[in-house]
């Protein structure tokens, strides 16, 4: 099967999907009502994230059964702890499950994932290999949930949740192709085009201003499925989970910066807000687009050339994400991230 040719046939698929969820959408009243916490200013429909979820899925079989060199282990783990998150969202979306409910299928999808990927990687940093053991497989479960859960948080303006899935994930299939020490690309680069294509899809539906929201199916979906690919690729190769911690950067620096001023403010932070640093510069500006746009630019130009260097092994990994996420926490606290709303 022509590689290329299938990978635009998903990206097809996904793009189909979406308009298809989003007459569903809109025969069924799910749409997503501007109130005081939102960021946009009219009704729209949302879930379409649950055609990212099935074009991937769908992907992954054909890749697995078509011979394109998927590892079954891999599949697994993505599409055990994929399906189930997805589920959790779609049924959330749909009406509500109580906090510690998702909570808990949160953790048993962080644990079958890593039953599959053998848990946390080893870690190098200033020249030695750290592993953690059982301690290192907790820590790899929470760093899933707060993925998943981040991912959610900073979907709530028009494309970028989809702009930075689609940066992380062909960024991530070049730090693979580039530490590779054969002349073909990896096969892991497969799954990364395969997500890639189906967010592509969603996201001319989804490109500010947005006809159709991802939902919490769609944007956990993402967060736990990108946390699934940077373990796999430490244990790929260590330098390279480095390399995706900074290509997350925008991501995690906003929401865990966010999510420290709210709790040092003792605010419920499971309650909806809008005092993400993206929120407030959408604000300022009067429009999601050039916000999305500079999550690109940012993307481009300055976390992929850093990651590169890290996964090369010219810088080191731990000094090579503080030089990253500098500039990031600085942009956080000059955009307000978890300041206060009036």
């Amino acid at each position: 099967m022509n590689v290329v040719l299938f990978i635009a046939v998903l990206a097809a698929l996904s793009w189909g999907l979406t308009g298809l969820l989003r007459r569903y959408a809109l025969a069924r009243s799910l749409m997503d009502v501007p109130n005081a916490r939102s960021s946009h200013s009219l009704p729209t429909p949302r879930g379409g994230g649950v055609a990212i979820v099935i074009t991937f899925l769908f992907g992954l079989c054909v890749g697995l059964f078509t011979g394109f060199g998927i590892s079954s282990d891999l599949f697994y783990a993505l599409t055990g702890t994929g399906l189930s998150i997805a589920l959790l969202g779609f049924l959330d979306d749909h009406g509500h499950i109580a906090a510690r409910w998702r909570l808990l299928g949160h953790f048993a999808a962080a644990a079958w994932a890593l039953y599959w990927l053998g848990g946390m990687p080893p870690l190098t940093a200033f020249g030695g290999t750290l592993h953690l053991g059982w301690v290192g497989h907790v820590l790899a479960a929470f760093y899933l949930i707060w993925l998943l859960n981040l991912y959610n948080f900073m979907d709530g303006i028009d494309g970028i949740a989809s702009a930075e899935a689609i940066c992380v994930c062909l960024g991530g299939a070049v730090l693979y192709t580039v530490t590779s020490t054969s002349l073909l690309i990896p096969v892991t680069v497969l799954p990364l085009f395969m997500l890639a294509a189906g967010v592509v899809g969603f996201l001319i539906w989804n490109f500010p201003p947005a006809r159709i929201f991802m939902g919490d199916a769609g944007s956990g979906f993402l967060g736990v499925v990108l946390g699934v690919f940077s373990l796999q690729a430490g244990w790929a190769n260590p330098m390279l989970f480095w390399g995706w911690l900074i290509l997350l950067g925008v991501f995690i620096v906003d929401a865990t910066l966010t999510l420290l001023r709210r709790l040092l403010r003792r605010e419920k932070v499971y309650e909806a807000h809008r005092s993400h640093a993206y929120q407030f510069a959408a604000r300022q500006l009067g429009r999601h687009f050039p916000v999305t746009m500079a999550v690109i630019v940012i993307n481009l130009f300055w976390l992929f050339p850093v990651a590169l260097v890290v996964s090369l092994g010219w810088l080191d990994g731990l000094l090579g994400v503080m030089l990253a996420y500098a500039p990031l926490v600085f942009l956080a606290i000059r955009f307000d991230a978890g300041k206060a709303e009036a």
